[in-house]
């Protein structure tokens, strides 16, 4: 599958290793990231992605266990039919300051197929074991 991409050679994603199902997305400029705060991160890519596909935008876990960040709405959704530039909404969650820099790996994305619903009004549904059980119904900690 091709996805057209626009954008600095230096910051085109890219795959880090054999099977990864995540290329990697970078920041197109530096910034830093307060304790708490979120930061709207820019990349420098357009992509065009073909009907029929999503991009899904996820958190690095490098970033994450080592320095508390995490993409604050994961994952993040890429519509086929957007041709704007991708940016990341990163969070920091730790206590320190976060500093990047320009064409720092900062996110995932994660081009993925999917099935169109045809949502179609019911007056009930069909029973199922588990039924309306929720958020811990299932017993297991």
């Amino acid at each position: 599958m091709q996805v057209l991409i626009v954008g600095d050679s230096e910051l085109v994603p890219g795959y880090a290793k054999a099977g990864d199902a995540g290329a990697d997305l970078r920041a197109s400029e530096a910034g830093r990231i307060g304790p708490g705060e979120r930061l709207l991160v820019p990349t420098g890519v357009k992509i065009a992605l073909p009907d029929g596909f999503v991009g899904l935008v996820h958190p690095r876990s490098g970033l994450a266990v080592k320095h508390g960040i995490t993409v604050l709405n994961t994952p993040g959704t890429i519509d086929s039919g957007y041709r704007g530039e991708l940016k990341v909404v990163l969070l920091n969650t730790s206590n320190d300051e976060f500093v990047f820099e320009r064409g720092e790996r900062i996110a995932q994305l994660v081009i993925q197929k999917y099935e169109k619903a045809e949502f179609v009004e019911v007056s009930s549904l069909p029973e199922t074991e588990r039924g309306e059980g929720g958020f811990g119904s299932s017993g297991r900690n």
